[in-house]
């Protein structure tokens, strides 16, 4: 278990970081990138855990914990024995989920806006941050693993799932191409 007596260490006042095998690289280098991505997801899933559903809350609390697991797989250089990572049975959980919601729903005719009740617009921004965090991914290539790339993805169609989940009462706030021309 980790354990934090000290928060400030002024280590990082050099813009460096230190990686789970102890080397240290730029803040603005790849893996922090990514981490901080994953942070700010989790971040906003906690918001949208605010108003969420009691069944949506809590996939939305067993994610929070995966995004922490998924933090210390990209805080972790490839070659560091017992390390923390993303495995595939969290993927598919996930996928589990997406089927499982999206099959409670009507099917899309049209792009949605990330509106609507509280719930849903909070997971819209939540979406739109994993998204973002799924690119650093992608740009920092191999230094980041395949299943923690493919949770990323996964993760922002959960997301966006959800969202329309919690909207179902009231309906998905439907884009009007040239609306106001």
């Amino acid at each position: 278990m980790v354990r934090l007596n000290r928060i400030y260490t002024r280590t990082g006042d050099d813009g460096s970081t230190g990686l789970v095998d102890g080397s240290r690289v730029s803040k603005a280098s790849h893996r922090p990138v990514v981490m901080g991505s994953v942070d700010e997801a989790n971040a906003a899933i906690g918001l949208a855990r605010l108003s969420a559903s009691a069944a949506t809350d809590a996939i939305l609390s067993r994610i929070q914990n995966d995004l922490f697991d998924l933090g210390a797989d990209v805080a972790t250089p490839d070659g560091v024995e017992g390390a923390l990572r993303i495995v595939p049975v969290q993927v598919d959980w996930l996928e589990t989920q997406i089927d499982a919601a999206n099959d409670t729903l009507e099917p899309l005719k049209s792009f949605i806006l990330p509106a609507g009740t509280a719930s849903a617009t909070h997971l819209h921004l939540a979406r739109t941050i994993a998204r973002r965090a799924e690119r650093d991914a992608v740009a920092a290539g191999d230094e980041i693993s395949a299943p923690a790339r493919h949770y990323l993805n996964r993760l922002s169609d959960l997301l966006f799932v959800l969202a329309r989940v919690e909207n179902a009462a009231t309906g998905d706030v439907l884009w009007v191409p040239g609306a106001n021309r």
